[in-house]
């Protein structure tokens, strides 16, 4: 069995054409992984670490990392529940107690955390004395009476907001006889 001259030539030709076909895809990966090897060595200049151990560095970073954000959740979370139990409401009521005394000088204050627990403390002065009463407020209501004054200093404090201005009655001038 012979084959065709013209086969041969034509397989030859093939061959050769693949070959060089080959040799050129060969030198544009050549070039390309030169390239390619050049910016590594420039962002690994001490030439022993590679992309791998980059990234293992920066997993074991970012595990650190999300650690201490834990830890950092935790404390906050403490701090949060210590800022429940401090006084941060607070609400200042003035009045005249008596009739014959002007000036607001009377008051009751709320001192109340976030959940409305607290005191209300009132200060009623008279001319000749004055009374301090303090009242333990839970949840915004406490087991004692209280006066129109001493609530609306509780409500100012639960809704943090100032309390009503005092009203000053005008004093009564004796006419002179």
């Amino acid at each position: 069995m012979t084959i065709a001259p013209e086969i041969v030539t034509l397989l030859a030709v093939g061959g050769v054409s693949l070959g060089v076909v080959s040799l050129l895809a060969l030198l544009v990966l050549s070039l390309r992984l030169r390239a390619v090897s050049r910016r590594h060595r420039a962002l690994f200049s001490t030439g022993e670490r590679d992309v791998v151990g980059v990234l293992d560095e920066h997993a074991s970073a970012i595990a650190t990392l999300a650690r201490g954000l834990d830890d950092e959740r935790a404390a906050s979370a403490q701090l949060r529940e210590l800022l429940r139990g401090a006084t941060s409401r607070v609400a200042v009521v003035r009045y005249d107690a008596f009739d014959d005394m002007g000036g607001a000088l009377s008051f009751s204050a709320a001192l109340l955390d976030e959940r409305g627990h607290g005191v209300v403390i009132s200060a009623i002065n008279g001319r000749a004395e004055t009374r301090c009463y303090a009242k333990p407020v839970l949840a915004g209501v406490s087991d004692h009476h209280v006066s129109d004054e001493e609530a609306e200093a509780i409500a100012a404090a639960i809704e943090e907001r100032p309390a009503r201005e005092p009203t000053l009655h005008t004093r009564r001038r004796r006419r002179a006889s």
